[in-house]
């Protein structure tokens, strides 16, 4: 267990078994947060023997942070991680991707990108692809990324097909996967 992990995942997204491990740190972060705030609290209590004091006040602003911990808890309880290892030979790829948005998150298993290629496969047979084509597109976009083709698919057999057509490539790919790894859970 890598304890600055447990203050930043950002370096570990899409890593295989990503959302399994990554759910073990949000839970200690949010019980080191909210364990801070009840032991400022209880100093405050022991040391005046009231709750009016300034420590409450740091205490309350304490369980801010930690709520919004709990917030991340929630969600990666709601995901499982992929169980499948796929072999995609240099190509950029990543696992456990939770596209969040403000009415639907989704949930891709693995994803690769290549040649302006964002490809991937979700467990999800009621995955819509077309909102979620125009939600990565539009972020894409943002960054001046154009022009970039998304694809998911719900048939693993037919996803294996198509990434064992890719060819490695680098430049503009890196930055896509860049963009993508910085809009997940």
């Amino acid at each position: 267990m890598t304890f600055s992990r447990i203050f930043s995942g950002e370096n570990y997204k899409g890593e295989f078994r990503y959302l399994d491990t990554q759910k073990k740190y949000e839970i200690a972060r949010a019980v080191i947060l909210y364990s801070l705030s009840i032991a400022i609290f209880l100093a405050g209590y022991i040391t005046t023997g009231t709750k009016k004091n300034l420590l409450t006040i740091v205490a309350v602003f304490g369980v801010l942070p930690a709520s919004k911990a709990l917030v991340s808890v929630i969600m990666f309880l709601r995901y499982k991680s992929f169980k499948d290892r796929i072999d995609c030979e240099g190509i950029l790829n990543a696992y456990d991707m939770v596209f969040t948005s403000e009415k639907v998150n989704y949930s891709i298993s693995h994803l690769c990108v290549s040649e302006g290629c964002v490809i991937g496969y979700t467990e999800d047979p009621k995955f819509d692809e077309n909102k979620f084509k125009d939600h990565v597109t539009s972020i894409l976009a943002v960054e001046n990324l154009k022009n970039i083709t998304v694809k998911v698919f719900t048939d693993k057999k037919t996803y294996l097909n198509r990434i064992s057509s890719l060819k490695p490539s680098a430049g503009t790919d890196e930055n896509v996967m860049k963009i993508l790894r910085q809009i997940v859970l």
